[in-house]
């Protein structure tokens, strides 16, 4: 591993992303829209604030592994990195820098995303703003470390879409935004807690709730080495180019 070539690797997909309005703009404005559009569905309604805190963990986490997944594929069928591991860059260099650049625009658009919700849909908390921003950046770098994963298997741009019902549908159903997940059936609540969003879930809903210290960072340190381990795994089984 060296870090002067995953800050290179990550400064190109920065450059890369700047010039890329449409992807900007799903990254940035995209989960925002969601959530104003969710807000407006609830008006006058508790459910914005009931359901919402989940809602900002979800959107984002959606977002960013759809544009990591697909972006991050694009550079493996271009022959891109085929010809990058022909320099001394390395797999785990490549996916670093790509979860580095992904995971700065993750940033990004979790503070729009949190600040929009809160100021503009009046999103009500009774914990702290940061902790809800912490909480959503961690949700979309899980969307952007399942993101690089799913595009180590896939083939085509499609295929890597198609990883949704396998990768993200099931942590929705099963993460707590439509059923608490201490009311599920025993058999899915045990399998809900082998998924990462559902602990970013708790995690998200605790600081809505105002919860004690543990309810918050525990959640968030499950969370946080499933991001970990997928960034590792990704690098592990990521191909030089696509058949």
């Amino acid at each position: 591993m060296s870090l002067n070539r995953t800050f290179a690797t990550a400064s190109r997909v920065l450059r890369q992303l700047s010039h890329d309005r449409r992807s900007l703009a799903l990254l940035l404005v995209a989960p925002s829209l969601l959530v104003g559009l969710f807000a407006w569905l609830f008006t006058d309604t508790p459910m914005f604030d009931s359901v919402g805190p989940a809602i900002l963990a979800l959107f984002p986490f959606v977002v960013m592994f759809l544009i990591t997944s697909v972006t991050t594929l694009r550079e493996r069928r271009s022959g891109t990195l085929e010809r990058l591991l022909t320099t001394p860059i390395g797999k785990f260099d490549f996916i670093l820098g790509y979860a580095l650049a992904f995971g700065l625009a993750a940033i990004a658009q979790a503070v729009i995303t949190v600040l929009f919700a809160v100021y503009v849909c009046n999103l009500s908390i009774d914990g702290s703003l940061w902790q809800l921003g912490i909480v959503a950046i961690l949700n979309a770098l899980l969307g952007t470390a399942l993101g690089l994963l799913a595009s180590a298997f896939a083939r085509t741009e499609f295929q890597a879409v198609q990883f949704m019902p396998v990768l993200v549908i099931p942590q929705v159903i099963l993460g707590g935004i439509f059923m608490p997940r201490d009311q599920m059936p025993a058999v899915l609540h045990a399998a809900s807690d082998w998924l990462p969003l559902s602990h970013a879930i708790d995690a998200v809903d605790a600081v809505a709730g105002g919860g004690a210290a543990r309810d918050i960072y525990g959640p968030l340190l499950i969370t946080f080495a499933f991001v970990v381990g997928c960034i590792l795994l990704a690098s592990l089984t990521l191909r030089r180019r696509t058949p």
